[in-house]
C-alpha cells in the first residue's frame, strides 16, 4: 500500500511543465503559423488560457483548516494484524495535499459511544505515516484497542465511510538541520512522529539535493516481535541511510532475538542514544507509563527538564510528543 503518489512540480522547469505545457504550446503555435499565419493570435490566446489553466491545476493545494473539522472519505484499509491497520483517506483533489508541517499532528473526531449508551464526541490526535509528497490522499497507522473510542470506531469503519479531521496541531516543527543529532524513544504507535521526522531528514540529504546531515539513533519498544509496526520500512531506511540507526527492545523476545530485552533502561538510553548536549534533542513518544518512565530517566542521565512539565516546547531537549 505504501506507493508513492506522483510529486507534483514544484519549479516553473520541471518534466511535467517542459512536457505537458511548453512542447505542446511550441508546436501548436509553430503549425499555425506554418498552415494559416492569421490565426497565429488567437493560438497565442488559446495556449495562454490553457497553459496557466494547466499550470494552475498541477499546483498543491492545502486543505488542512486549523479551526474547522472537515470530512475525508476513507479510500482503503490495509489490515496489518488483528489489531492494527493502515487507514489511507482520500484528500478533495489529486493535487490536494494536508500541509501538514513535518512533526506536527492531525485531530480526528467521532461520535463514540459513552457507559451509559449515549453518545459523544471523542478527539483524538494522530500522526499520519504519509507526508505532503503524496498528494490526493494521506495514511493513518491505526492500532485498536478494547476499551479505545476512536481507535475502535476507526477499525468498524467501512470504505466510503468519512471521518472529521482539523489541523496542524502540535509544537514540534522540523526544519532541516534543527539539531546535529537527534535521540528517539518509541513505543508501539508511538512510532509514528518518529518516522515522519525520519524519512523527512533522509529525503533532505545531500545526496538528494538537500542539505540536512541530522543523526538518528531510535531506540522502538515493543511487546512482542509481531508488534513491531513498520519494521521493514525503518530496517530499509536504516540500510539506505548511515546516519539513521534504529535498535528493537522486547519484553517478550523470541529465540536468536539480538535486540534489547526487557524494559527501555537508562543504560540502554546511554548505549545507544545520544549524550545531553546543546546541539540535540531527545524525542519520546508511546503509551503514557513509558513516556512518564523516559522522562524520569532522561533526568537522571542529565537532560535538561523541560520549561514546562505538562507540555513540551520546541525549546526543549526533550520533547514528548
Amino acid at each position: 500500500m505504501a506507493t508513492k503518489g506522483q510529486v507534483k512540480p514544484n519549479t516553473f522547469l520541471s518534466p511535467q511543465y517542459i512536457n505537458g505545457v511548453y512542447i505542446p504550446s511550441g508546436l501548436l503555435l509553430v503549425g499555425c503559423a506554418i498552415v494559416k499565419a492569421e490565426w497565429l493570435p488567437y493560438a497565442v490566446v488559446l495556449v495562454v488560457a490553457l497553459g496557466g489553466w494547466k499550470i494552475y491545476s498541477n499546483q498543491t493545494k492545502k486543505v488542512l483548516n486549523p479551526n474547522a473539522f472537515q470530512e475525508y472519505e476513507l479510500k482503503e484499509k490495509t489490515v496489518l494484524s488483528h489489531n492494527v491497520a493502515i487507514y489511507r483517506f482520500n484528500l478533495p483533489t489529486s493535487n490536494s495535499i494536508l500541509g501538514l508541517p513535518i512533526g506536527q499532528h492531525i485531530s480526528v473526531t467521532a461520535q463514540c459511544p459513552k457507559p451509559d449508551g449515549t453518545m459523544a464526541d471523542v478527539t483524538r490526535s494522530y500522526t499520519p505515516i504519509s507526508s505532503d509528497e503524496d498528494p490526493g490522499h494521506f495514511d493513518l497507522l491505526i492500532k485498536s484497542y478494547p476499551t479505545g473510542n476512536i481507535s475502535k470506531h476507526m477499525a468498524q469503519m467501512q470504505v466510503g465511510q468519512t471521518l472529521k479531521v482539523m489541523g496542524p496541531k502540535g509544537a514540534m516543527v522540523y526544519t532541516p538541520n534543527l539539531v546535529k543529532r537527534f535521540g528517539m524513544i518509541a513505543g508501539g504507535t508511538g512510532i509514528t512522529p518518529m518516522l515522519q521526522i525520519i524519512r523527512a531528514i533522509i529525503r533532505g540529504r545531500p545526496k538528494n539535493g538537500g542539505k540536512d546531515t541530522t543523526e538518528v539513533d531510535l531506540i522502538f519498544a515493543n511487546v512482542n516481535q509481531e508488534d513491531i509496526l513498520l519494521k521493514e520500512d525503518l530496517d530499509a531506511l536504516a540500510l539506505e541511510d548511515k546516519g539513521f540507526r534504529v535498535h528493537y527492545v522486547l519484553n517478550n523476545p523470541p529465540e536468536k532475538w539480538d535486540g534489547g530485552v526487557g524494559f527501555v533502561t537508562e543504560d540502554m538510553i546511554k548505549d545507544k542514544l545520544p549524550p545531553p548536549a546543546k546541539d540535540m534533542k531527545l524525542l519520546i513518544c508511546g503509551p503514557p507509563p513509558m513516556v512518564k518512565a523516559m522522562q524520569k530517566a532522561a533526568d537522571s542521565l542529565g537532560f535538561e527538564k523541560p520549561a514546562k512539565s505538562y507540555i513540551s516546547a520546541l525549546s526543549d531537549q526533550v520533547f514528548c510528543f
